[in-house]
């Protein structure tokens, strides 16, 4: 389902408004713990191409500050920014694979 574990840098994060609405509303995640993650050193994994052709979707597995568990979705740009899609508290099967990364 995933491919192996990578070594990404993001320098930037993008956000979109309607995402920001989306994963605070649906997911009850904000914006500020998705930015934790990306500073608290998650996993990477490349995700399939599905709705995005031209860009390179992947996956983040990390904590919060607050330790909790997040599964973040983001397309990563060429000059090492992510543009977030999508973000939410890592399910059971996710937890266990993230226990083993």
């Amino acid at each position: 389902m995933y491919e192996q574990v990578m070594k990404i840098k993001i320098i930037k994060i993008i956000w979109l408004d309607l995402i920001i609405e989306k994963i605070t509303k649906k997911h009850h995640v904000s914006k500020t713990e998705v930015e934790e993650v990306f500073k608290n050193k998650p996993k990477f994994r490349r995700g399939p191409k599905g709705n995005y052709i031209k860009d390179n979707v992947y996956y983040a597995f990390g904590r919060t500050y607050g330790q909790r568990l997040m599964f973040i979705v983001f397309i990563f740009k060429k000059n090492n920014e992510a543009l977030i899609i999508s973000a939410r508290e890592m399910d059971d099967k996710e937890k266990l694979m993230f226990s083993k990364l």
